[in-house]
């Protein structure tokens, strides 16, 4: 078995934190089995390093290692990209393709980004893990593969597991081992080191003498939180290296390629749950309110035609108050003339409600022997109703209209049509 110096001499591995040896032994102690491994950590850390070591050490290292981006492949064709597909499985399969399960047959295949699997790749990859099976798209034959898998994600995912953006099943089924690589801001002690390697190469590459920092500038390179890891401080190593002149690198120089440099003592922020508030919700949510004011709209005017027949102007004009406030509640904050119009259209002038012709009514007798005689009621049109209700409003509000509108429910502007319409 290989020793970690040697392991990190060989992928070019620079650093002594514990926490990275640690990394680099459980990939050479799983190697030689055939394990899935789960391989975790920010972006830009170097996970793909880990894959590549446990290939190399493992009695698969001879057979076909291919590295896959899932996050890189459209949905739509990652299935054909992963499994293969039959000629004619969909448009523009002119011909048979075999997918990388299939063409590394007795090898490792690396998932990078795993986490961003669709859930139906998904429960593909749960099969070929559970038994080594998979289908081509477009096919009925079953195939065979032995093929170790090592996946790597920067994803929280027992928070994807919570969202029910990936299979709780498959994730206990990758992370049979799992592997952490720690992110560089942990790692103080390796941070001057990286950056003198890429310096040293990047000036080897451009042909150019090596850049060196200032004792200041390193204090400001160790304390910095390099947000991006080793793939930022590399791209910061090759912009120096390249557009300064000056070969020592001062505080001031270093300071101007790190972007918010003056807050490297702050805290990490911490990136709140993204809220379920797109498009589509908010379009759910509008259509359950315009079915709500349809239902209540139509119990409105049950309930008026209702008190219509019943001749009860004073219920009539009570129930639709709270009806009406309880609907659309103040009538200013958010109708337009045209939406008030159609709300006064909805409310007053309702269909003309059917009328039996009044009859004679005896009078009842309750147990105390005390009898009631019940008038006849005269039938009033629709109108002469609307032209009652808005007389009263009027009168008890004492000629302001203001306040006889909101009582009716209707706008302000409505009801001054309406006095104008009937001469009021």
């Amino acid at each position: 078995m290989e020793s970690i110096q040697a392991i990190k001499q060989r992928y070019e591995i620079v650093g002594n934190d514990v926490k990275l040896n640690r990394a680099i032994e459980k990939a050479i102690q799983v190697a030689p089995t055939d394990i899935s491994v789960l391989v975790t950590g920010e972006s830009g850390v170097g996970k793909e390093a880990i894959p590549k070591i446990i290939h190399s050490l493992s009695h698969r290292k001879h057979a076909k290692y291919i590295a896959v981006n899932c996050g890189a492949i459209p949905e739509g064709t990652i299935d054909s990209e992963l499994f293969g597909h039959e000629k004619g499985a969909f448009t523009g399969a002119t011909s048979t393709r075999s997918g990388y399960f299939e063409v590394a047959d007795g090898g490792t295949i690396f998932l990078d980004e795993v986490g961003e699997l669709p859930l139906t790749t998904q429960v593909r990859l749960l099969r070929v893990l559970e038994n080594g099976e998979f289908l081509k798209v477009g096919s009925s034959q079953v195939q065979k593969t032995d093929v170790r898998i090592v996946a790597a994600t920067n994803v929280n995912m027992y928070e994807a597991i919570k969202n029910e953006k990936f299979r709780e099943d498959l994730y206990y089924r990758l992370s049979t081992v799992e592997i952490n690589i720690p992110p560089l801001r942990e790692r103080k002690d390796d941070i001057h080191l990286l950056f003198r390697k890429f310096a040293s190469d990047f000036g080897q590459k451009y042909k150019m003498p090596t850049i060196r920092l200032e004792d200041d500038a390193v204090q400001l390179l160790v304390k910095y939180r390099w947000p991006g890891n080793i793939r930022q401080l590399r791209n910061i190593a090759e912009q120096i290296s390249v557009l300064e002149e000056s070969r020592n690198i001062s505080l001031a120089s270093l300071n101007s390629y790190l972007p918010n440099a003056s807050n490297t003592n702050l805290p990490a922020i911490v990136k709140e749950e993204k809220k379920k508030s797109d498009f589509s919700n908010e379009r759910e949510i509008l259509y359950k309110v315009l079915f709500d004011m349809k239902g209540d709209l139509n119990d409105l005017k049950k309930l008026t035609l209702e008190l219509l027949k019943n001749n009860d102007s004073e219920k009539v004009q009570g129930e639709n108050e709270n009806l009406i406030r309880k609907i659309y509640g103040k009538e200013e904050e958010v109708y337009t003339d045209e939406e008030e119009e159609e709300v006064a259209t909805n409310i007053l002038e309702l269909p003309e409600p059917y009328v039996e012709k009044p009859t004679p009514t005896p009078a009842i007798e309750d147990k105390y022997h005390f009898a009631e005689e019940i008038e006849e009621e005269e039938t009033l049109s629709l109108q002469e109703k609307e032209i009652e209700l808005i007389k009263k409003a009027l009168e008890r509000n004492k000629g302001k209209r203001k306040a006889a509108s909101a009582e009716l429910g209707i706008s302000e502007r409505t009801l001054y049509r309406k006095i104008k319409q009937y001469d009021l």
